[in-house]
């Protein structure tokens, strides 16, 4: 079953799609609205490695320059060529991908994005996702791991994401997007060959993908973006009757110190305005944008997010670990207590 998974996604993928407009939903493709550095950096690229690119979503973060990357089925190559730009000459990136014929194209153009950008930095390999240890990639070497709606193509998701996990540095991330359900997905929608290559009946349930995380160590998921996603095609709405699928960028960073729930140690920080194309501020996630100059105050994980990664050198910090007062509040959770002090045979609010 998994390996008829695997050569379904890669006909698909490989020869069933001549271009993006083949795809008959927005989940592969959702429309995201670019930067203009990035706008500046598509412009460069080659036209087939544009058309030949299914994507849901903007994978490349900030603070990008000398960093080693790996892109998650690189598929025809562009978002490794927009990295290869940000990274710069001492960066480096590797792309990954199981279909020949996307490959193709993203090698083909290797030479082309080299005499644009003045050097040569990236290299792709064959390979499966969900076995990134076969590759020839030292363990803890990373500083980045993008991916751009394949890892819901992947059987077996938490193989993938331990694999990231295991090649990142500590203090590294993956920052990728992908689609999620509102529900686990029927059986006998997953064995959909155009549901799933749709990126839709491969799609986890929210809920479990936060499990999957925190189980591999990435302890505090934490979501940059999210997007209803639109089907048009009236079969293929009709097969999935009232599931919901959402398109989302996540950002789970490697950092064993990371605790369960925003905890108060009194912390607070100020972003110095010092990353490129983000001097005025700095989003972290859909709930965290330091203002430049503006002092702030953060719960124990997201200190550890800006002062232990790469950014650590774009901020100011003020405070440490000795003192905890306890939940932060409007971010973590709630003690689980009968604050009434009175016991009662209604029917509780939860379970």
């Amino acid at each position: 079953m998994k390996n008829d998974i695997h050569d379904q996604v890669s006909t698909y993928y490989g020869e069933t799609l001549q271009s993006s407009s083949d795809l008959k939903t927005s989940a592969c493709c959702t429309d995201v609205e670019y930067p203009g550095y990035i706008k500046n950096i598509l412009s460069e690229l080659h036209d087939e490695t544009m058309t030949k690119y299914y994507g849901c979503g903007l994978t490349i973060p900030t603070n990008l320059e000398g960093l080693n990357v790996l892109d998650l089925g690189s598929g025809s190559g562009r978002d490794c060529y927009i990295a290869s730009k940000l990274v710069g000459k001492s960066g480096k990136v590797i792309g990954v991908d199981m279909t020949d014929e996307q490959l193709k194209v993203a090698n083909n153009h290797k030479q082309f994005h080299a005499n644009k950008f003045g050097y040569e930095n990236v290299e792709f390999y064959k390979g499966n996702i969900e076995e990134l240890g076969k590759l020839d990639i030292e363990k803890e070497s990373l500083d980045l791991v993008i991916s751009n709606c394949v890892i819901n193509l992947a059987t077996d998701k938490k193989a993938v994401l331990q694999g990231a996990f295991d090649l990142l540095k500590e203090g590294g991330e993956i920052y990728f997007s992908d689609v999620y359900a509102d529900r686990r997905i029927p059986e006998h929608l997953v064995n959909d060959p155009v549901l799933y290559g749709e990126c839709l009946s491969g799609a986890l349930y929210w809920n479990d993908f936060l499990d999957i995380s925190k189980e591999v160590g990435f302890l505090d998921p934490r979501s940059v973006s999210s997007k209803l996603i639109s089907i048009e095609d009236e079969a293929i709405e009709e097969k999935v009757g009232n599931i919901k699928f959402y398109s989302v960028t996540y950002r789970l960073m490697k950092l064993p110190k990371l605790e369960s729930d925003c905890e108060d140690y009194g912390q607070a920080v100020r972003f110095k305005g010092t990353i490129n194309h983000s001097e005025a501020f700095f989003e972290l996630d859909d709930h965290h944008l330091f203002e430049a100059g503006k002092i702030m105050s953060v719960c124990g994980n997201t200190y550890m997010m800006l002062h232990d990664t790469r950014f650590k050198e774009h901020f100011d910090f003020w405070g440490d670990f000795s003192t905890h007062y306890g939940i932060f509040e409007g971010c973590g959770g709630s003690a689980p207590f009968n604050t009434e002090n009175t016991n009662t045979n209604e029917a509780a609010a939860c379970c």
